[in-house]
């Protein structure tokens, strides 16, 4: 199992560098631009994870592999642990722990939250989705809504959050992202409770909507404040337990 895991990581670090490579060349065009801009590179990696995922719920060989897997993590389990309950949440409570200590990162309160927000609302609103139609029974047998992994999708989702606002300052900050999320995703399969496949749909799930949040947020915030600077703080808390989704909103004047 020490093995699979030590490939797990290192193919997970080997897909961030490329990620990250892609984003710093289109960031050259114009270095005040705070959203990355669309670029179809981007959709490889998660496109890679989204579709290993499905192409799972399909092929018999991969189906087989899955239990192979579930096999070398859950043999010598004594006990569950907890702990990726709230590792899904660690990434993206970093950015403004982060920011708290004085280390800014590339957005400010305002359009950071908005972007959580949206990218928060995609990747449930899409894991839900998904769930529904889907119908696999999870490895413990305990229901049939199994693909994808919301926790992991979460995790990833806020990895990804992590990395473009600190991309800039350092890469170490994108990488313990996802180092984190990477392990929450194991810690999935450690408990018995999602198969590998769940697991990389979910990952390139969370890539992905968080992408797509930083497209969007130039549109988004042109809407909801209508071009007005940021006279005022706002902070965007959106918490999902497994069962429901909430989202928090605080301003001060």
């Amino acid at each position: 199992m020490e093995k699979f895991i030590l490939s797990v990581v290192s193919l997970l670090f080997a897909c961030f560098t490329i990620g990250q490579n892609t984003v710093q060349k289109d960031s050259i065009v114009n270095d005040t631009v705070k959203n990355i801009t669309f670029n179809y590179k981007q959709l490889i990696i998660p496109g890679v994870l989204i579709g290993y995922g499905f192409w799972g719920a399909e092929s018999g060989q991969i189906k087989s592999f899955n239990f192979q897997i579930r096999d070398e993590f859950t043999e010598d389990i004594d006990k569950k642990v907890t702990i990726d309950d709230f590792s899904r949440y660690v990434p993206a409570v970093s950015v403004y722990a982060l920011n708290a200590f004085g280390v800014k990162g590339k957005n400010n309160m305002r359009d950071r939250s908005v972007i959580l927000a949206t990218s928060t609302i995609i990747t449930v609103g899409t894991v839900f989705a998904l769930k529904s139609v889907t119908n696999v029974e999870r490895p413990d047998g305990s229901s049939n809504n199994s693909f994808p992994s919301g926790h992991t999708a979460i995790a990833f989702a806020g990895a990804e959050f992590l990395y473009q606002e600190y991309k800039d300052k350092s890469i170490w900050y994108g990488v313990a992202g996802y180092a984190v999320a990477a392990g929450t995703g194991i810690f999935r399969m450690y408990n018995n409770r999602h198969w590998l496949t769940d697991v990389a749909a979910g990952a390139g799930i969370g890539i992905l909507s968080t992408k797509i949040a930083y497209w969007m947020n130039p549109y988004i915030t042109r809407k909801l404040f209508h071009g007005e600077q940021n006279k005022s703080t706002s902070f965007i808390a959106p918490s999902y337990d497994g069962k429901n989704f909430t989202i928090c909103y605080f301003k001060t004047f």
